[in-house]
């Protein structure tokens, strides 16, 4: 059986997502986010998606930022070290975002339900909780074994899952590093809970360095839709055992985020009127991004 091959651009993979589309995004808090994927959401003027994750950082927070995402379901947005989430927290308290929070177990939880095909997750741990009060998706009902009180919790139910992952062949079987830590097995979570799964890479790769390898392949390609070669493309998140978080990246852009005003100024500097990735890598320069790397990509 000949096998297909997914390698594409940044352009051509996001063109696949529709307006109004439940989307979520790999990775975790500030680590290993899919930044050249959500940049081009942004170019290609993407609005009302509808972002469902688990622990949410910059990524969110840009596309809130930039008027693509209006609907967020998750336990968190916000930059850990580096402040506030400041574009969703504005959007949010304007009541132009409408948000819905889930603890972070739960969220996590949402898209294991899609992962096995359940209509519901079922949750033991919701009593008392003012999520319940303000969630009409959340659904209170009798255990029919024990009699005990549960809570249904609806999936997560992604239209198109957007990862960033270390190395992948061109027919998109994905590897991840041996060590894995909360982002990558967020990664590998959320890719199971869809059928559409986009993923950038560090570095696209023979199939035979793979198959010397194959232990370390989480994503097989059956479950990819598109690949593509997005070097540093976790940008300025970190990406484990690759690059470290741009710390002075972060900084001016908590900074520009201060007004709608700024933080215009900063997107049509930092990605609007750049053409592609690469263009953005460019406007950063090789002596930066090289200081931000600590060791080489596995081979």
């Amino acid at each position: 059986m000949k096998r297909t091959i997914k390698v594409t651009t940044l352009a051509d993979a996001i063109g696949s997502v529709a307006d109004g589309e439940r989307i979520a995004l790999g990775g975790l808090a500030i680590y290993q986010r899919p930044m050249a994927l959500t940049a081009e959401l942004v170019r290609q003027r993407k609005r009302h998606l509808t972002l469902v994750g688990i622990v949410n950082g910059i990524e969110a927070d840009l596309l809130i930022g930039a008027g693509v995402v209006d609907r967020i379901e998750t336990s968190y947005v916000g930059l850990e070290r580096f402040g506030l989430a400041r574009n969703f927290r504005r959007a949010a308290q304007q009541g132009s975002l409408h948000s819905t929070d889930y603890p972070e177990l739960i969220a996590w939880d949402r898209f294991r339900a899609s992962q096995e095909g359940l209509p519901f997750w079922p949750c033991t741990f919701l009593g008392g909780s003012g999520i319940t009060a303000h969630n009409p998706d959340i659904v209170a009902f009798a255990c029919p074994v024990s009699g005990r009180q549960l809570w249904a919790v609806p999936p997560a139910s992604p239209d198109v899952v957007l990862v960033h992952a270390p190395l992948g062949d061109a027919f998109g079987n994905v590897a991840f590093h041996q060590r894995k830590m909360l982002p990558q097995s967020a990664d590998i979570t959320l890719t199971r809970s869809c059928d559409r799964v986009i993923v950038s890479v560090e570095k696209i790769v023979s199939s035979r360095e793979l198959q010397r390898q194959p232990h370390l392949v989480e994503i097989p390609a059956f479950r990819t839709s598109h690949i593509v070669e997005a070097p540093f493309g976790a940008h300025p998140t970190s990406m484990p055992g690759l690059y470290d978080c741009d710390d002075a990246f972060f900084n001016d852009y908590v900074s520009a985020s201060a007004s709608p005003q700024q933080f215009a100024i900063w997107l049509t500097h930092h990605i609007s009127q750049l053409p592609d990735h690469q263009a953005y890598l460019q406007q950063l320069g090789v002596s930066h991004l090289m200081a931000l790397r600590h060791t080489e990509i596995p081979q």
